[in-house]
């Protein structure tokens, strides 16, 4: 998915916290009663993969500016960990700078022995400078990875050498995807309830709103109006949403030319005009946006997440008012086309960013051994929804845990405390989402988690397979590279021009300088290179 700024506090609720809401009004519920079929226990295949981790203490780096990792030990989760496995773990934060600070390390010859990053260059560095440790002789004596994630994903992540030094963090064999529409229903209620599905009804409603409620933005799109990359994908049938470029046949093409992106933008610029979008898009922070949400203050709210921010919106204002709060919608859409072929969301099976080992590790098997584990289903089940006798006792016949008293009944607040799902490094999506989604039917109506019901009810719904497109980028000190840097300040400014342009005049001259530009700057030659890229990738996947 485009533009994630999320990591395991936020993501997790969207992805793999079993965070339910706690309801406004709460009433002592008993856990439903467990089944002939419940065993105390994870099915016997998975205490096998706990039996093979070996004892080791490592230490970790994510390499991202807004990420603090938590100390390991001080919540039940990873003391079960350290007392069961003997696994520990040593933190190396990044302090806001996590680009610096991984040159340091790698100038100084410290690397931690293990490091979150995203896919591509930065790995593929430390990979042509010997730094990293392979996997390949680790998968068929830990193969809950090579199971899980399947031979094609795995393909998809090795590197020119044919080795696979990536261990896939959010790996997909389903849909998932927390992107999308959501409306104040008390607004939306006092207005009607009206017709809300084609871009012409969002006009129309925004314009109700902006006269009848001048204290609320009519529509939110997001922090630096990533919000648009959602709506991009209304505007055509089941359309991928590339940030510089379009595909088109059999090639990459120029994304100033794509009609889908032009429409888009004129649409935008067009609501920005008329006051229908908030004026401060690009410069209110990620607190104010969450200000606006929390006190109601928004109509529509469209954003590549918002399972996460609509399920604590929803949950603070039905604290005061149970009239109050924000449903999901379906995807709003050009008129003419069909509502089941709108995919705002994208998911590929190689999930979100991955970990590596490195050649500091004293004992790397021990160390994938420990995330082989992790990835399991008993290791998911327990970094997902926290270790046996917290808030689940038992588990079905599918090894999904039934919610004991303490589950239904404690409030969300204690359960934060918890901090489960923050170590969660390798998650497997797809076992995560049926997981929480059936835990999430057995709660009575009123304790159900708001984030999961928008997943199933609308966002898993409506995303497409993007793993065709994954591994586009080029090397940063590449040619390809220096090109890619200048083409996307080129789409960063014209995206802001265009929403504050006078008409749709000068957004089309805007477009068309932007795209002179970037052929100026190579753009020809940066889609080239992507587009064999991509052909290689669906040779990989045939």
């Amino acid at each position: 998915m485009p533009l994630v700024v999320l990591l395991c506090t936020a993501l997790l609720a969207g992805c793999g916290g079993n965070n339910a809401a706690a309801p406004s009004t709460p009433e002592p519920t008993q856990a439903p009663a467990a089944t002939e079929a419940a065993t105390t226990a994870a099915p016997e295949e998975n205490a096998t993969a706990a039996s093979k981790v070996k004892p080791v203490t490592f230490s970790y780096y994510s390499n991202y500016d807004w990420d603090t990792t938590e100390p390991w030990g001080e919540d039940s989760t990873t003391k079960w960990i350290s007392d069961n496995l003997k696994v520990n773990m040593t933190a190396i934060q990044s302090s806001g700078a996590a680009e610096t600070k991984l040159s340091t390390m790698i100038a100084s010859g410290s690397l931690p022995d293990v490091m979150m990053m995203d896919r591509g260059a930065n790995v593929e560095r430390l990979r042509q400078n010997g730094l990293l440790v392979a996997f390949d002789e680790y998968l068929d004596k830990y193969p809950n990875l090579k199971n899980n994630a399947g031979e094609a994903t795995l393909g998809m992540l090795r590197s020119e050498d044919g080795k696979l030094y990536q261990f896939p963090n959010w790996y997909t064999s389903s849909p998932n995807g927390n992107g999308g529409w959501i409306i104040n229903k008390k607004i939306y209620k006092e207005l009607g309830s009206p017709k809300l599905e084609t871009f012409d009804d969002l006009y129309a409603y925004l314009l109700q709103v902006k006269e009848k409620y001048p204290d609320v933005v009519p529509l939110e799109i997001g922090a630096k109006a990533r919000g648009l990359e959602t709506m991009y994908g209304g505007w055509a049938e089941n359309k991928p949403y590339l940030p510089k470029a379009n595909p088109s046949g059999n090639a990459l093409t120029s994304i100033f030319t794509d009609e889908v992106y032009i429409q888009n933008i004129q649409y935008a610029s067009k609501l920005f005009r008329e006051k229908l979008i908030t004026q401060d898009v690009f410069t209110q922070t990620a607190d104010q946006l969450s200000e606006k949400l929390n006190t109601g203050r928004v109509a529509v709210f469209v954003d590549g997440d918002v399972a996460n921010p609509g399920a604590k919106a929803n949950a603070m204002l039905q604290a005061t008012d149970p009239e109050a709060g924000f449903d999901i919608i379906p995807p709003i859409h050009k008129a003419g086309l069909d509502p089941a072929k709108i995919t705002p969301n994208n998911y590929n099976s190689l999930g979100w960013n991955v970990l590596v080992i490195t050649k500091s590790a004293k004992d790397p098997e021990a160390i994938f051994s420990y995330l082989d584990w992790v990835t399991s289903d008993e290791g998911q089940r327990i970094l997902n929804f926290g270790r046996q006798g917290l808030f689940w006792d038992e588990v079905d016949a599918d090894g999904v845990p039934i919610p004991n008293d303490a589950a239904l009944n404690t409030a969300q607040a204690e359960k934060s405390k918890e901090k489960i799902g923050r170590f969660n490094w390798v998650g497997n999506t797809t076992f995560i989402d049926q997981t929480k989604a059936k835990m999430d039917a057995l709660l009575p109506i009123e304790k159900q988690n708001w984030t999961t019901l928008a997943q199933t009810k609308v966002t898993w719904k409506t995303s497409r397979n993007f793993t065709e497109f994954v591994n586009l980028d080029p090397l940063p000190d590449s040619e390809e590279g220096t090109i890619a840097t200048t083409v996307n300040d080129i789409f960063l400014e014209v995206n802001a021009k265009a929403l504050y342009a006078k008409n749709e005049e000068e957004v089309s001259k805007l477009l068309t300088k932007a795209d002179e530009d970037a052929k100026r700057a190579g753009y020809e030659k940066l889609l080239t290179f992507q587009t064999e890229r991509w052909k290689n990738n669906l040779s990989k996947l045939k």
